[in-house]
């Protein structure tokens, strides 16, 4: 099959319907599955296709001073400190700091744009509710952005950011082997909002992708502090990200004017285990000492490493 062929083939495809989608029939997940592979060959020759007038996407596009802490954590994890220095603390287990770089935000989402008018199949997230203008990315979900230069990109931010990032600050160690992600879009006619939940995850990376000109009113976040028993609001600002505990409530307040776009990325355990009981709970069984394993008592070395374990295939939605 010619180049031309894969895509051709791949945009012609007739996605399930958005009730089918909300209903779960097994004619949806039949539909991705059978087209998995048609789909993924896809992407690699959008990649070739336009490789001329594209983004590869790499870390260049992310903070300056998170990229230089980052790279000194990794080559020496006793500087961990630096990377703690650059998140500001809203309320325990929720962080917030500058991710993107303001200025190349508009290179990215011209990436992203050229995604969406690929014409190739891509899945909405529909987990609380369905998101018409999001994408799944992560191999593990159905119908997700398997470009290879994202791919090589997405997992980069997992493996080399946000996981030790999770660790140092959220104490997430045992608990974060495995990640999701997927994109959302908020708009004032719809996917407005988000009701009060928690999310299936160890910690919640959620990085605002507005450009810096591009205002919105509305859409404010509210996190529940469970140990004042008040609520924290925050809003999203061009490129910056809050990390959090899955188990931490939050909400979305309705957007008025404007869109705002967002990743929202995931790490938790195999077969998507997640702590319970609150942060004293993040660690995970030694077995061989018969002891747990917490933040308190791993080393730097241990915060700034990659699981060893093999990616899973179960998924939140």
């Amino acid at each position: 099959m010619t180049n031309k062929n894969i895509l051709a083939q791949a945009r012609a495809l007739a996605l399930p319907s958005r009730e089918a989608s909300l209903n779960r029939e097994a004619s949806v997940s039949q539909f991705w599955n059978s087209n998995r592979d048609l789909l993924e060959e896809a992407w690699v020759e959008w990649e070739i296709e336009n490789k001329d007038n594209i983004l590869i996407p790499d870390e260049t596009l992310l903070d300056p001073r998170l990229q230089k802490a980052i790279k000194d954590a990794w080559e020496n994890p006793e500087k961990e400190s630096a990377v703690a220095d650059l998140w500001e603390e809203i309320i325990p287990g929720v962080y917030v700091a500058q991710f993107f770089n303001p200025e190349r935000l508009a290179d990215f989402r011209n990436y992203l744009e050229a995604v969406v008018n690929s014409q190739i199949p891509k899945r909405a997230p529909y987990g609380i509710q369905l998101n018409r203008y999001g994408i799944m990315l992560d191999p593990r979900s159905e119908g997700y952005l398997a470009a290879p230069n994202f791919q090589a990109f997405y997992n980069d931010i997992m493996d080399r950011y946000m996981r030790p990032i999770a660790r140092l600050l959220l104490c997430t160690y045992g608990y974060d082997n495995q990640t999701f992600g997927f994109s959302i879009q908020y708009n004032p006619d719809k996917d407005k909002d988000l009701h009060a939940h928690t999310d299936a995850s160890a910690a919640t990376l959620n990085i605002n992708m507005n450009l810096p000109d591009e205002a919105f009113t509305g859409s404010q976040v509210d996190f529940y502090d469970k140990t004042t028993g008040k609520t924290v609001q925050t809003t999203f600002e061009a490129g910056k990200a809050i990390i959090h505990r899955g188990d931490v409530a939050h909400a979305t307040h309705p957007i008025i004017s404007g869109q705002r776009s967002n990743l929202v990325v995931w790490l938790y355990g195999d077969r998507m285990q997640i702590p319970r009981g609150g942060a004293s709970s993040y660690g995970s069984v030694d077995n061989s000492a018969s002891n747990v394993v917490t933040s308190e008592n791993i080393s730097a070395r241990e915060r700034w490493s990659v699981p060893k374990s093999p990616k899973d295939t179960f998924a939140p939605f």
